[in-house]
């Protein structure tokens, strides 16, 4: 069980601490450990009066428990007497949380005037948490409550100007918009509803945003009865409604009315710069565009690229290509299994398996997926979502490949399911598929989903079975783009800046490449023979320096991953897996006994078959091979893996039934009508497995 949030030796201000909300903060911080001040001018609902009573009670209270607290009756304008008490009591502030009754007065007039009076104590010191009550009648509006929404409303606008501001400096700026009873709800609120929305709902949540260990910063909560929700922002995706040279019109704004309010593929703006950048886009489109047109976001993947194919690209490599990867990776002489990916003149000198996808890096620059007729693509807004990389054979330490891509769908539009295959010759080497998210793409109608898609797994519900930690260098991005990511968000400060990083990004294919190898060695002894595939959800991204912890669950020949940063635990890798290759498969077999057999008989094999036969081989209900055996074309082949086109009849059997058809101990059609053949394409050519596995039983 995690360890209870404590605030020894922390100082806290609470504006409106002698009832309702402001107690319940009040006497929380008190009994976890913090110097309270307690503020409390002692007013009525209206703002009359003036007492030490309310705030007198509190801080007994407080002290009754072992507490150390003091009262403060000035108002919340003269913020300046509010926190000079914290300094006289106690020497210093580091948390201030605001609550009050009247309204801009006090709401927003008091909440900056007490900021201000604690923010340079907070800036000496780089620390301080800050919590503004707004409430739904800011967010919302309420009628009959004009002067208290707007009140409440310009509090948000401050806390995200102090989140900005604050930052660097460590201070903290969040805002909750709770829903509890109160002395101003008792008039808008029935009192039962009121007695039952206790404000002890509310103070977890405000202690949690004022505790050193959570970095939440600009923030938006409504909270209530044991709920709470965090509110962001959503704009359309708008349309531009003006001609370049031409006057707007009214007429205009009505006649693309429906798409100005279409939320469909909404963007969700959290910075002033995503406003601006959008305004100086629109522009640059009005420049080089005639008409009414949509926001340059909407339409920018249409549908007409789906099942295009890309033009075939050739990737030539040598081992220091190889090389450079493994370093890229993580990989280092400090280890002694690592040499034989690091060194051309170790015996067993061989490639990492996911090296797969540098060759089919080339599709997705330009003259690759950017060249297609039919995808407008704006690269500054495409994220890398998902990634399955399956290896048909250990690639050649060196050597040139042609990579072929289809664009295949695009979900919502604003997907991109990129595959793309490998050759070295005619032989398929890998397979990718990308997932790429275009931010603000879309519109065009198409489907969400895709059966097309290999989807991510969740792992097992139980502690993982090994737990890998592997530190990344400062250079480890400046490593990893001369494999060919390029890609200046890695590198330069003048672009991770712009798009909201503190420091470059590691690319998330890199952190792919340090869980893929961490399974290897793991489970497979870094036996590049073992590794099948991989998939993977990049979720975060991760700093250079920082260490990638990679945990692990083995089921079957399957290997559930889940990869964090160990410094923050934020989970970088979600829904990840890595597929071993059995260590032996009695198909295998028979798979070579075929191939020798076209080898030596093929043309007449082709012409007594004339078809392409795909086979799928499970072990314990998972695929464990793929194998295609081609009877259609020259003289005949037989390569392991799925056929680049699509087989006549593809066959799915398990690893022991096909070595029992194989050697005549299974009736092909019986084991077809007993389920344990499945057939999928033209059912009839199952009658020719005779030609194929005829005599096998003899050998």
């Amino acid at each position: 069980m995690s360890a209870p949030l404590t605030f020894t030796g922390k100082v806290v201000v609470v504006t409106g601490a002698g009832g309702g909300l402001g107690r319940e903060y009040a006497l929380a911080f008190g009994e976890r450990g913090a110097s309270v001040v307690v503020n409390d001018l002692g007013g009525d609902i209206k703002g009359g009066g003036k007492s030490s009573a309310a705030a007198d009670k509190v801080v007994e209270e407080i002290k009754s428990k072992g507490g150390k607290a003091v009262a403060n009756y000035d108002s919340v304008e003269d913020g300046e007497k509010v926190i000079q008490t914290a300094l006289d009591a106690f020497g210093r502030i580091v948390l201030v949380s605001f609550i009050s009754d009247l309204i801009h007065r006090v709401h927003l007039r008091g909440s900056f005037m007490v900021t201000r009076a604690a923010w340079n104590h907070m800036k000496n010191q780089k620390f301080g948490r800050i919590i503004m009550t707004s409430s739904a009648a800011g967010i919302y509006g309420n009628f009959g409550q004009a002067n208290y929404s707007a009140a409440k409303l310009g509090l948000v606008g401050l806390a995200n100007t102090l989140a900005i501001e604050g930052q660097k400096n460590n201070i903290h700026c969040n805002t909750i918009a709770p829903m509890a009873g109160s002395r101003l709800t008792q008039t808008v609120m029935p009192q039962d509803l009121s007695e039952s929305l206790k404000a002890e709902y509310v103070a977890p949540l405000v202690l949690w945003l004022s505790h050193d260990q959570c970095q939440e910063n600009g923030g938006l909560f409504e909270v209530g009865a044991g709920w709470i929700g965090k509110l962001r922002w959503e704009r359309s995706q708008g349309c531009i409604v003006r001609q370049k040279n031409q006057a707007m019109s009214p007429e205009a704004v009505r006649d693309q009315w429906d798409h100005i309010c279409d939320f469909t593929n909404a963007t969700k703006p959290s910075t002033i710069n995503g406003s601006l950048a959008t305004l100086v886009e629109v522009l640059s489109r009005v420049e080089t565009e005639e008409g009414v047109a949509p926001n340059p976001a909407r339409g920018a993947a249409g549908a007409p690229a789906v099942g295009r194919r890309l033009p075939e690209m050739t990737f030539s490599y040598s081992h220091m290509q190889c090389i450079l990867y493994a370093l890229g990776v993580g990989m280092s002489t400090r280890e002694n299994d690592h040499l034989k990916f690091l060194y051309e003149g170790h015996e067993d000198f061989c490639v990492l398996p996911t090296f797969g996808v540098i060759p089919s890096l080339g599709s997705l620059m330009d003259g690759g997926l950017g060249s297609l007729p039919g995808l407008n693509i704006d690269f500054t807004r495409l994220l890398h979502g998902e990634q399955y990389l399956e290896v048909f054979k250990p690639l050649p330490t060196s050597g040139k490949c042609a990579t072929i891509a289809d664009v295949l769908d695009k979900g919502s539009g604003a997907v991109i399911l990129l595959d793309v295959h490998t050759y070295s010759g005619k032989e398929l080497l890998c397979y990718n598929q990308f997932s790429l998210f275009i931010v603000g793409a879309g519109g065009f109608g198409g489907r969400r989903t895709s059966d097309k898609a290999v989807s991510p797994v969740a792992p097992p519900k139980r502690d993982p079975d090994v737990v890998v930690t592997d530190a990344t260098t400062r250079d480890q991005a400046a490593l990893y783009r001369l494999s060919g990511d390029w890609n200046p968000l890695h590198i330069d400060p003048n672009i991770f800046s712009l798009s909201g990083f503190k420091a470059p990004i590691l690319h998330g294919l890199c952190s792919f490449g340090f869980a893929a190898r961490h399974v290897l060695k793991q489970y497979a002894d870094n036996d590049v023979s073992r590794f099948k595939s991989i998939k993977v959800r990049f979720v975060k991204p991760v700093l250079p320096g920082q260490s990638l912890q990679t945990e692990m669950w083995k089921e079957g020949n399957r290997v559930h991953i889940e990869c964090k940063v160990k410094e923050t635990g934020a989970v970088v890798l979600s829904g990840a897996y890595v597929d071993l290759h059995v260590d032996a498969l009695k198909s295998e077999l028979v798979f070579a006994e075929i191939g020798r057999r076209i080898k030596d008989l093929g043309a007449e094999m082709v012409k007594k078959v004339n078809a392409v036969f795909g086979w799928e081989i499970t072990k314990g209900g998972n695929t464990v091979a793929q194998w295609t055996i081609d009877l259609k074309t020259g003289n005949g082949a037989l390569h392991q893996g799925p056929y680049s086109g699509k087989p006549d009849v593809t066959f799915t059997v398990s690893d022991e039934d096909f070595m029992a058809v194989a050697q005549g101990q299974l009736n092909p059609q019986k084991a077809f009508f007993a389920g344990k053949l499945k057939v999928r394409g033209n059912v009839m050519l199952s009658q020719k497995l005779e030609v194929i596995l005829k005599d096998y039983a003899k050998l």
